[in-house]
């Protein structure tokens, strides 16, 4: 089931959203996110884990039509304050998504996955109701500020204590294991985390840096390539003799040597 946010956590993400150095942070992960996943005007698109609808603006300005899921009342509450309905949302969680098979065009999990007690199952539901493409950003496991609030979390208690932080490789690795060797890309943001200014941000946006396998953040996106399972079937295949019944036996042997000219035999 994984972690839910409850009205305490829903107040303290609203006042964490609000400040200067999250809205910064939040405008490279959005860039991101749009650079990766590059999804046409008109589209469908799923916000698996949207929260509180942090996601939806700059996807609704794209001309997207959003669906969003979350498990937490709360934060559903709260995008339906802000967005009315503009947005289809419901309360799932990601593990087990109430949409038929290639319902979206694309999907998100922004955030979200570390949140949620089978990542992996997360990530087969997603490629099911998925059809062109799929991005997910995750906390980076090794970057420099992750490693800080993991370690801030065993003395000071709070939402990403919950939190499972993910590495680039240990992330591909599920993905390939759910969906064999689909197409997967990754960049990262946030690798001057400790700075924020002009000047950095515009070498956040750079393709080298994008590369470190040290940003706060890990943008992945997925093509979710169909695989089919197939078994052989067993074809029968009746042989008949070139010539007809020899003559000149006793009646009982030329009754066996028809039987044994008309053979039957099966192939694989």
């Amino acid at each position: 089931m994984g972690y839910i946010f409850d009205f305490n956590d829903t107040n303290a993400y609203i006042d964490w959203c609000d400040k200067a150095r999250q809205m910064y942070d939040f405008e490279l992960q959005t860039a991101l996110m749009m650079k990766m996943l590059s999804p046409l005007p008109g589209r469908n698109i799923l916000d698996i884990g949207c929260g509180g609808g942090r996601c939806f603006a700059p996807l609704m300005d794209h001309g997207l039509q959003l669906t969003g899921v979350d498990p937490s009342p709360y934060m559903l509450d709260l995008a339906m304050d802000k967005f009315k309905s503009r947005v289809e949302l419901h309360k799932a969680f990601g593990e087990d998504l109430p949409f038929e098979d290639n319902t979206f065009n694309y999907s998100i999990m922004m955030t979200s996955l570390e949140f949620m007690d089978r990542p992996a199952k997360a990530i087969e539901e997603a490629c099911r109701v998925t059809r062109d493409k799929i991005f997910i950003g995750v906390f980076n496991k090794y970057a420099p500020l992750n490693i800080l609030r993991r370690a801030k979390g065993f003395f000071c208690h709070n939402t990403l204590s919950y939190a499972r932080f993910f590495g680039i490789w240990e992330l591909k690795k599920i993905i390939h294991a759910i969906m064999g060797p689909v197409p997967v890309s990754w960049n990262t943001t946030l690798a001057f985390p400790f700075s924020r200014n002009q000047a950095v941000a515009y070498l956040e946006k750079c393709a080298v840096i994008q590369r470190s396998p040290w940003g706060t953040m890990v943008g992945m996106s997925i093509i979710p390539i169909p695989r089919f399972r197939t078994r052989p079937l067993s074809l029968k295949i009746h042989r008949k003799s070139l010539c007809g019944p020899v003559t000149g036996f006793a009646r009982g042997y030329e009754k066996n040597m028809e039987i044994s000219e008309d053979d039957e035999d099966t192939f694989i």
